[in-house]
């Protein structure tokens, strides 16, 4: 890949990555459509590194900017999410397979549950060659020793899942494995662009116990940990 677009919605998910691109060298800054836009070079890879803001219009506008204004040949959406998936825990990771959004409900009209009437595809797939890289890099990193990692669907929506029913309801529509707020719009703005994406998010939090002090206490560690498995994955890109 020649240039790799990185997004991160919040600053403590881009914060490690803005710091370690400093020392790779330093970085060109673009301010454009109200985000900041930082151009370097990053664990070996030619990168674009910018905060989306949260949600999913912000992550859709984000990653289309990237791709027309910056030339991006892939996008990796980085960062934090709620758990879905049996044998996953707190810090560990997930790679999205394919993305899909959990609150697009047309059922009345005879649509499944997360189908956008009217699209040829309502189910992104990531692109097979990132998510190798991402695999392969866990397995060869320290993080493989204290971690693990799944691979799959991801789901998102402009909600923070943290009720129990709620939970058990997108896992029964959508069956993810893990929930978060802004991949599935990025993979959507990629699709039709017919660019590469990858999501790599690392668990924060179980998404079904109400704890936000938890989630709170978390959220720092996880945004870091998750930094750390896509610099090892740029490594294994650049190699």
């Amino acid at each position: 890949m020649k240039k790799i677009g990185i997004i991160g919605a919040m600053d403590v998910e881009v914060n490690l990555l803005l710091e370690k691109i400093q020392k790779d060298g330093g970085y060109k800054k673009t301010e454009a459509g109200s985000l900041a836009f930082y151009e370097g070079n990053l664990c070996g890879c030619s990168v674009v590194i910018v905060k989306s803001g949260i949600g999913k219009v912000n992550a859709a506008l984000c990653a289309q900017r990237l791709i027309i204004q910056f030339g991006v040949d892939c996008i990796i959406n980085s960062g934090i999410a709620g758990c879905m998936a049996k044998g996953l825990g707190v810090f560990d990771f997930a790679v999205s397979t394919e993305a899909v959004y959990h609150d697009v409900d047309v059922t009345t009209w005879g649509y499944k549950c997360g189908q956008i009437p009217q699209m040829k595809t309502s189910v992104f797939e990531a692109d097979k060659k990132l998510i190798d890289f991402a695999k392969s890099a866990f397995e060869k990193s320290e993080l493989a020793a204290k971690h693990k990692i799944m691979l799959g669907r991801i789901a998102s929506g402009d909600q923070f899942i943290c009720d129990p029913a709620l939970k058990a309801l997108i896992k029964e529509r959508m069956n993810p494995i893990c929930v978060e707020m802004e991949g599935a719009a990025i993979a959507h703005a990629c699709w039709l662009n017919g660019i590469p994406f990858v999501i790599l998010r690392c668990i924060s939090d179980m998404a079904d116990d109400s704890q936000e002090c938890t989630y709170e206490f978390n959220e720092k560690a996880a945004a870091e940990e998750s930094s750390c498995m896509l610099m090892e994955m740029l490594k294994e890109m650049s190699a």
